[in-house]
């Protein structure tokens, strides 16, 4: 048998409750927190990711700037040489042959990002275009490039080689 007058200590609900309550919004804001500093790494993480990709693929792309540049005499070569193809032999397999290499060693270049900076008629621009001689000209007005002396170069924007121009007084 059960004695009652046995007494018991009151339960309080309200108090159990209350540091649940307490301790459920501190676990909430703890997860909180916990997933936005995932959420910021996750992302630092990408950034960084994109950054490495775009360092390795600028250096594959200028690793072989220094063949390019030995490459670069060879293509000029084969432009000043077409030029100076008789009339009469214009024809001639052997100078389509010739035209279609440096056509192609012109294509691949192309391919590489590496293009031709433009010279004659353009306005001098000291960080593509290297001054060798000023000269007098009617033709052209003050401070435009009027002939090319030797082509200049850039790599996906970027000066490989610069333009040797002659340039209006």
């Amino acid at each position: 048998m059960v004695d009652e007058n046995i007494s018991q200590p009151p339960v309080q609900p309200d108090a159990a409750a209350s540091d649940s309550d307490s301790e459920l919004v501190l676990l909430k804001k703890k997860t909180e927190e916990y997933l936005d500093g995932w959420k910021r790494a996750k992302a630092d993480y990408l950034n960084f990711k994109k950054e490495t990709e775009k360092r390795q693929t600028e250096i594959i792309q200028f690793a072989n700037a220094a063949l390019i540049i030995e490459l670069l005499p060879v293509v000029d070569h084969f432009k000043l040489a077409c030029a100076h193809i008789p009339e009469n032999q214009k024809d001639a397999d052997w100078v389509k042959g010739f035209i279609h290499v440096k056509n192609q060693l012109t294509d691949f270049l192309k391919n590489l990002g590496i293009e031709e900076i433009k010279t004659v008629g353009e306005k001098f621009d000291p960080n593509f275009h290297e001054a060798v001689e000023s000269v007098i000209s009617d033709q052209a007005a003050s401070g435009l490039v009027t002939e090319e002396v030797k082509p200049g170069y850039t790599l996906q924007g970027k000066l490989l080689q610069a333009a040797k121009v002659k340039v209006a007084k």
